[in-house]
């Protein structure tokens, strides 16, 4: 009876060792997920901050701001040779 109590003391203190350890490796786990997670939202700031996570809609919306300054540009452009054609049929009647 002795003998038994002693082995079921035994087994009760490595089960409360293998608990400890089960616990310090949880907790370690739980600390990395932390980490992971703070490092994640420095990602997506930076990101941010770069622009590169901008939606589709935002993407979109930039393309369209930059194609209609092309197109104003394209419009400059054709208003500016014109003058000059304009231009050197005029020296050239002269």
């Amino acid at each position: 009876m002795e003998e038994e109590k002693m082995n079921l003391r035994l087994d009760m203190d490595v089960q409360k060792l293998e608990i400890e350890k089960l616990r310090k490796v949880k907790n370690k786990a739980e600390g990395d997920l932390d980490s992971l997670k703070t490092d994640y939202k420095k990602l997506c700031f930076s990101m941010r901050t770069a622009g590169l996570g901008k939606t589709s809609k935002q993407w979109s919306q930039e393309i369209q701001e930059e194609s209609i300054k092309a197109n104003r540009w394209e419009i400059k452009f054709q208003e500016a040779q014109m003058r000059n054609e304009t231009l050197e049929k005029g020296l050239s009647e002269s």
